[in-house]
């Protein structure tokens, strides 16, 4: 099989929105590929992500990329062969080997292969083939039952070995995926809901637990006897890093846990930092110097396992209940249990005040949905909008082809009449918002940028767009970004004086002016 045939249903998956026809690409391609690793690496990649978690290669890397290949030769074993070689590269020396193994890597690609690996290495391949979607499409190529395959799923950080059994020696192979101590399992995700009466109007009045949503890293810690791993919500090993989390699950009273939760650094007073600390704080790899200086806080919010017996089918409930014999009650997350509207507002009040996201809501007789998006947890989080100017906007591509698409947002800063740069969105998009804001955009074009990528407009269009959070960033002119920018509506009815300034975003960071 070539790497062409994986780019070309890459393209064919992100150019069109029909679930059954994404599946059917998907599935067509996952049979081509021959049994065993073949099978798995293809699967990998049209996941959107390699099978080697880290290969050293960034953005900068890719910036000026050789020349391209005329005819495809390349295969998906020859790319996950240089994959890997990267990935072993270390010490003295390994800058420059990475910089001449990616150069011939990309030398040996054709222009539509060398932008899918760009894209592939940096995490930005986004055609629609979501995990589920993909495990959907395993199901059918292999013609085994769905379930199945999602079971298995649960059990293992990446789809690439699910699609292997599956397609080499059917459902029997996928029986050999079950929850082991020190095998990361996928962690159970929540659904939103805009405010507290519509999240808990999703459980008919039964009593629910409303956990605290704090604003840190998600880990899943496991423990079997004082060995101690740390994982991250993308299932990476970070144990290393979080010395306070290994040295408080040793002393739990428990031979085997698995454990789901979250870190956060918290202020003297109790309340959150912000959330870069902690982002900082667990993604450096010298612990030992930043603890004492940004310490970190666990908090647990459920049990997968304990001493033995597997938690993961059990309803809410039980778990908790194991939870609490398990774990020092400081170490668990503030919780109220309730089906009382008006009770759980007022705790959803309370958590906000204190600094915290909101809440996430579940149903105590609901099993642990590992690396399902279920109804059985509703996040609520308060939501913040802002008026803004768009700066910019980027060309399209695969379902978008063609149309002017992510936008980039600016505040307006008193201080020099200007704007200022907070990021970038795309989310929130209909097909004739795209439609209408690609003609308004061409009309307002000054320039391009990035051989023709980026186009920069007067700014002139107002744009109202939700967000989660400010966070710092040295990325952009004001040192702010907003997380997870969504668009609401282009205001019409407001001029470019009128939108929310650098000041305004800077308050909502709790930062100086």
């Amino acid at each position: 099989m070539l790497l062409a045939e994986v780019v070309r249903t890459h393209a064919a998956v992100a150019a069109t929105r029909s679930r059954l026809r994404k599946r059917e690409l998907l599935a067509d391609a996952l049979r081509a590929a021959e049994p065993g690793v073949e099978v798995e690496v293809v699967a990998s990649f049209l996941s959107g992500r390699p099978r080697q978690r880290r290969t050293g290669v960034g953005w900068r890397s890719l910036t000026d990329l050789p020349p391209h290949a005329v005819e495809p030769a390349l295969t998906p074993l020859d790319v996950d062969d240089a994959l890997e070689e990267l990935s072993a590269l270390a010490g003295t020396g390994s800058q420059a080997a990475r910089a001449s193994a990616v150069a011939e890597l990309f030398t040996l690609a054709t222009a539509e292969e060398q932008e899918f690996l760009r894209r592939l290495l940096l995490g930005e391949l986004r055609q629609g083939a979501l995990d589920s979607l993909l495990l959907d499409a395993i199901a059918a190529a292999a013609d085994v039952p769905l379930p199945t395959v999602r079971r298995a799923a649960m059990f293992s950080a990446l789809s690439g070995p699910i699609a292997r059994a599956a397609l080499t020696d059917g459902a029997a192979a996928l029986e050999h995926f079950r929850l082991e101590v020190g095998r990361p399992v996928r962690p159970m995700l929540a659904s939103s809901a805009p405010d507290v009466a519509t999240a808990l109007a999703r459980f008919e009045g039964v009593p629910v637990a409303a956990d605290v949503k704090l604003d840190g890293i998600r880990v899943q810690v496991h423990k079997s006897g004082g060995e101690v791993t740390v994982l991250t919500r993308s299932l990476d090993d970070i144990t290393e890093r979080l010395p306070e989390v290994v040295d408080l699950t040793r002393t739990l009273d428990a031979v085997t846990a698995v454990l789901d939760g979250e870190v956060i650094a918290l202020d003297a007073a109790g309340r959150p930092r912000p959330f870069q600390e902690t982002a900082a704080r667990t993604g450096s790899r010298d612990a030992d110097a930043h603890a004492g200086t940004t310490p970190l806080t666990v908090y647990f919010f459920d049990v997968l396992h304990l001493d033995g017996t597997d938690l993961i089918d059990a309803p809410a409930r039980a778990r908790l209940e194991a939870l609490e014999r398990a774990v020092p009650p400081a170490a668990v997350v503030p919780r109220l249990v309730s089906g009382n509207p008006g009770e759980v507002a007022d705790f959803f009040a309370e958590t906000v005040a204190q600094g915290h996201e909101g809440l996430v809501v579940k149903d105590l007789a609901a099993p642990y949905e590992a690396g399902r998006r279920g109804a059985a947890w509703v996040k609520i989080k308060p939501r913040h909008t802002l008026d803004l100017v768009v700066l910019a906007v980027e060309q399209g591509s695969g379902r978008r082809q063609g149309w002017l698409s992510n936008i980039h947002l600016g505040a307006r800063d008193p201080a020099t009449g200007g704007f200022v740069m907070l990021g970038k969105t795309f989310k929130g998009m209909t097909d004739e918002m795209l439609e209408w804001q690609t003609r308004r955009f061409t009309e307002l074009e000054t320039h391009r940028s990035q051989g023709g990528y980026v186009v920069h407009v007067r700014p002139e269009q107002v744009v109202e767009v939700a967000f989660d959070g400010v966070q710092r960033s040295p990325r952009y002119p004001g040192g702010l970004a907003l997380r997870f920018a969504r668009v609401l509506r282009y205001r019409d009815d407001k001029t470019p004086d009128e939108v929310d300034t650098i000041d305004t975003v800077r308050s909502l960071a709790a930062l100086p002016s």
